[in-house]
């Protein structure tokens, strides 16, 4: 589906972006566009990459000109660009609105109007049931994404989907990275608790999400990974054996914004969603405005169901969880595998 097509990634500097570089560099793929608003990091990534096939756009989704002049040509997207830090987002809650929504209509009305074919819009977990700022602005990208595809309608030149997945494992600015860093300089792991759940996913599970929803796509969709999860103490206790190091866990108590576990899907969403095997699709409500079908015609399976969260999933231990890590490119070039 990729041959000879332009491919757009926004955020494309950060780690998904990145994993699908390396993914796609090597195929018959005609050109890979990266639009992000870091200059530094596109320079370090057109250093490293030395390839014609990749063009780098200096960028801002919130800016829609900007987003515009990136957008002809473009056969499909990826649509990565976010404010992702529950910390910051809390902060500065209207900077998340104006990114992660604002900016993501600004990429979907752009993209309809030229005319291309397959966008997949990425989300989080933290998108269901939202206590945090960043939640709440993934949430509402989300009904932005499916609004746009629903009124599109599945004969249109254009099919809009998202997708929505855990936490990234070693992704720019989350918890394994930290923990590391923390085991090098030979001090305590802080966790905020013990027992606070989260879903397990590599960069290439990511990888596979998204273009499972590329292909599978009607418009409206969302697509969910079907992921273990683990412990946040498995999860340090798991790095501290493979570093084989003396360090003990230190619990400094919830931050900001954070959930002791989180949803994948809904149970709202289960009541209509189709097992894929290894994902679930979600398609979207195509009831129009009319109110009395609110009232009239309730749900009535909804109650037969419940969430998809990090807490009922498949649980990893401590030999799971390592054999996970080892999958980490971080943590194998650390132990000289």
């Amino acid at each position: 589906m990729f041959k000879n097509k332009t491919l757009l990634i926004t955020g494309g500097t950060g780690s998904f972006g990145n994993a699908v570089l390396s993914r796609f560099l090597n195929s018959d793929i005609k050109e890979i566009r990266i639009f992000s608003r870091d200059e530094k990091k596109q320079d370090d990534m057109r250093h490293l990459l030395q390839s014609d096939k990749v063009k780098f756009y200096i960028g801002d989704v919130r800016d829609k000109r900007s987003v515009d002049g990136v957008m002809s040509g473009v056969d499909y997207i990826f649509h990565a660009a976010a404010l992702k830090q529950v910390p910051s987002c809390e902060f500065f809650p209207t900077q998340a609105v104006k990114t992660n929504v604002l900016g993501t209509e600004n990429v979907l009305d752009s993209a309809i109007a030229h005319g291309v074919k397959r966008i997949v819009v990425l989300s989080t977990d933290k998108a269901a049931y939202p206590i945090n700022a960043m939640g709440m602005s993934k949430a509402l990208m989300e009904k932005v994404a499916i609004a746009k595809g629903r009124a599109l309608g599945n004969d249109a030149t254009t099919t809009i989907c998202c997708t929505r997945y855990g936490n990234v494992m070693a992704s720019r600015g989350s918890v394994i990275p930290l923990f590391i860093e923390q085991i090098k300089a030979g001090k305590n792991l802080t966790l905020t608790d013990p027992n606070m759940t989260r879903f397990m996913m590599t960069l290439e599970d990511a990888v596979d999400l998204v273009l499972y929803a590329f292909q599978n796509a009607n418009n409206g969709d969302l697509f969910v990974q079907k992921a273990p999860a683990a412990t946040i103490q498995t999860l340090a206790e798991s790095l501290l054996a493979l570093y084989k190091s003396p360090q003990k866990v230190q619990t400094i108590g919830t931050r900001h914004g954070e959930k002791l576990y989180e949803t994948l899907v809904t149970r709202e969403e289960m009541a209509k969603a189709e097992d894929m095997g290894n994902y679930f699709r979600i398609p979207c409500d195509n009831r129009d405005l009319n109110y009395d079908k609110y009232f009239v015609e309730g749900e009535e399976k909804v109650k037969l169901f419940e969430d998809y969260h990090s807490h009922n999933t498949r649980r990893l231990d401590n030999d799971g969880m390592k054999e996970l890590l080892l999958k980490l490119s971080i943590i194998r070039e650390d132990l000289g595998l």
